[in-house]
């Protein structure tokens, strides 16, 4: 019981420190424990964000978001859930192993200072951009209800891509809305790391059990995260909703709709966000009690070895 009062953070500072510089174990570790955790919470989401998803389309109240999906049948409710269930898991594998690899580079010896965390953060958050912006756009495609006959299927929509070209594939196609995706990744990772650690430290100084301070901490983080980028959320999922050549308005084109049709009120905006914020606390409450739990265990097993 009495470890339980050490602080998480800098109990991992210390075991960084104390590794040999050639050793790089932990890190790899990180991006298997990562995929494993965004897997099962993204499963165990999933429903809540096609509800959400369905507000920020037609900003529509929850009970008709739900009734929409009652009425479509149980045929079409996990429709488009493959998607983010591969691009989750390639999040999570990202995400933590990238961060933790750069946060090495950043300072080997610790101790990582906010700068440290927000830079790395930052930069893990402009790779899971790059590499995760297409299946996004796919599975927004997938759940928009107005689309059903025209893609019934993932192959349908990268047909469509398909025939663009090569630019169209990619500034159509594939990474439609990809700058405000960029600018959502690279902020909501920097502001998850950057207070992931102090607010777990400050709760595992009240002698709680291991699991509470990380589970918390990431909810906690994710809350503040949804808030602050909500905005951006509704921007990307309107505009990565749209196919075709003709429907393809300019990323501020697309800002001033989202304000327009949501009556240039901020509340509006935020409908589906009340939604949006449950299922990112639960997620990443659970990622990083998860990812807090193995990391731990793998931790005392290494230090058993040696």
């Amino acid at each position: 019981m009495g470890e339980q009062n050490h602080s998480p953070g800098k109990e991992l500072q210390h075991w960084i420190r104390t590794e040999s510089p050639g050793k790089r174990s932990w890190h790899s570790q990180a991006y298997a424990l990562g995929a494993v955790s965004n897997f099962m919470s993204t499963f165990l989401t999933f429903p809540i964000y096609k509800v959400v998803f369905r507000q920020q389309i037609h900003a529509v109240a929850v009970s008709e978001a739900v009734r929409q999906l009652w009425h479509e049948g149980p045929q079409y409710f996990y429709r488009g859930i493959y998607p983010p269930l591969l691009s989750k898991t390639l999040q999570g594998t990202l995400l933590f192993g990238t961060y933790d690899s750069l946060l090495y580079c950043l300072s080997p010896v610790g101790p990582h200072s906010l700068g440290h965390r927000w830079a790395a953060g930052l930069m893990s958050g402009v790779v899971e951009a790059v590499a995760l912006s297409p299946f996004e756009r796919v599975q927004n495609v997938l759940q928009d209800g107005r689309k059903q006959a025209r893609f019934p299927s993932t192959f349908s929509i990268l047909k469509e891509f398909h025939s663009y070209g090569l630019w169209g594939r990619l500034s159509l196609g594939y990474y439609r809305g990809f700058w405000p995706v960029l600018l959502r990744n690279s902020l909501g990772s920097a502001l998850y790391f950057s207070f992931k650690d102090p607010i777990q430290d400050s709760l595992a100084e009240q002698g709680l059990p291991h699991w509470v301070p990380a589970l918390v901490s990431g909810s906690v983080n994710g809350t503040i995260t949804c808030l602050v980028l909500y905005p951006l959320i509704v921007l990307v999922a309107n505009m990565q909703s749209h196919i075709g050549w003709q429907s393809m308005p300019s990323l501020w084109a697309s800002a001033q709709d989202v304000w327009d049709t949501r009556g240039r009120k901020v509340f509006l905006i935020y409908r589906g966000g009340s939604l949006v914020i449950l299922r990112s606390s639960v997620t990443w409450g659970i990622t990083t009690a998860i990812h807090d739990f193995l990391q731990r265990r793998y931790r005392s097993r290494k230090e058993l070895k040696d």
